[in-house]
């Protein structure tokens, strides 16, 4: 039996298939008919190929319980989000625009602070976050990119608007997943496929492997990446294994790589070759004795200084993270305008630092109804922000 959509009541919130008439977005029509023609014991065996199919490749990721790693397959709702090409003309624009801005921000921290002079974000964040590394001051990485893979947090509010809710510029992670969902959604709805107009992701292990490659030291065509990561343990390893396979690119770990005169080479059953691009996924703190955490058995002793005099590539740059912070999160829309004289193309969510008297009393009048970010602990108390949850709908 058809589904009746105006039943499905969307009166408190913005659905991505229906609309507040209770019909189909135009964009998602072919979607809801196709879900709506279907039974509900043959739309359950739908979920149900989904989740063999994802056993059968293998896509999993690690969860730490009680002192022990479990793998666990990864969960997928057959029922897609389905975006209109000019909506996400305008969202990728404004996620490239916000990481121009956050690159040109880093490069300022490390090097001349004009920023910071200008007092448009404080000094105090800077030198109090733990992701700060004193160490970068006075470099520059290859095009002054330091964050070259942005994982950007988006939410819909009930205004239908998307908000940006964090950046991840450390190690972000989580691609992977969305290439292989794509995979088994065409396993699952090859008619939506067939009758529907959806862009391609299949190229991004090329592009990812072409930027990579842009960040080799040498001349050539055919430069030497690794994807370096902690090990078979980590939650992510799935991922690493996945990208470094679709790239043709060696996984490594750290005991892998050695440095010599500056130069990062890989061990292999001939002896050593030359390493010119590293994919991190080892956090900073970890990623070389030498340089950061002496106690460190997951990166390569010697490689920051390697990438610091220019003979090896790394993605991402060390001290990427001072970006990735709740608080400086909360100045992007500044950071923005003062790089590049530009309005934010997308919005942060409504984020109160109780620091600014003017927030102060509000947060402390309403703190039950708001979200308190807590991961800057290291930061005096009154740093500390708070997503205002009532007027945005957004946790």
């Amino acid at each position: 039996m058809p589904i009746d959509w105006k039943k499905y009541g969307t009166a408190d919130f913005f659905d991505e298939l229906i609309d507040s008439d209770g019909k189909p977005r135009a964009i998602a029509r072919n979607l809801c008919e196709l879900i709506g023609g279907l039974s509900e014991r043959r739309v359950s065996s739908r979920q149900k190929a989904a989740d063999r199919a994802i056993i059968e490749l293998g896509i999993t990721f690690t969860v730490y319980s009680d002192g022990a790693n479990i793998d666990r397959a990864w969960p997928l709702d057959i029922v897609p989000r389905v975006l209109p090409q000019t909506e996400w003309n305008e969202v990728s624009a404004g996620l490239i625009q916000r990481l121009r801005a956050l690159n040109m921000f880093i490069d300022d921290v490390y090097n001349e602070q004009r920023i910071l002079k200008d007092d448009v974000v404080p000094r105090a964040l800077i030198e109090s976050s733990k992701d700060f590394l004193p160490q970068c001051m006075g470099l520059s990485p290859k095009f002054g990119a330091w964050a070259n893979i942005c994982g950007t947090d988006l939410v819909r509010n009930n205004d239908g608007i998307m908000y940006v809710l964090e950046d991840n510029l450390r190690v972000p992670s989580g691609v992977s997943y969305m290439l292989e969902n794509r995979a088994v959604m065409k396993r699952v709805f090859p008619e939506l496929f067939a009758t529907t107009d959806i862009v391609s992701v299949d190229d991004y292990p090329h592009q990812l492997f072409d930027m990579l490659a842009a960040l080799s030291p040498r001349p050539g065509d055919n430069p030497e990446i690794v994807v370096l990561t902690p090990g078979i343990f980590n939650s992510a390893y799935f991922e690493h294994a996945f990208l470094a396979q679709r790239m043709g690119a060696e996984l490594v770990e750290g005991s892998d790589l050695v440095v010599i005169d500056d130069v990062v080479y890989m061990r292999n059953i001939e002896g050593l070759k030359r390493v010119d691009v590293v994919y991190r996924r080892v956090n900073d703190r970890f990623l070389d004795p030498k340089a950061f955490d002496k106690d460190s058995m997951l990166g390569v002793p010697g490689l920051f200084a390697a990438w610091a005099k220019g003979n090896v590539g790394l993605a991402n740059a060390p001290g990427a993270g001072v970006a990735d912070d709740k608080v400086i999160y909360s100045y992007v829309p500044d950071i923005i305008r003062y790089y590049l004289a530009e309005d934010p193309l997308l919005p942060n969510v409504e984020t109160l630092r109780c620091g600014e008297a003017e927030n102060l009393s509000y947060v402390l009048d309403n703190l039950p109804r708001l979200v308190v970010t807590d991961d800057v602990w290291h930061i005096a108390v009154d740093n500390f922000v708070i997503r205002d949850t009532s007027t945005r709908g957004v946790g």
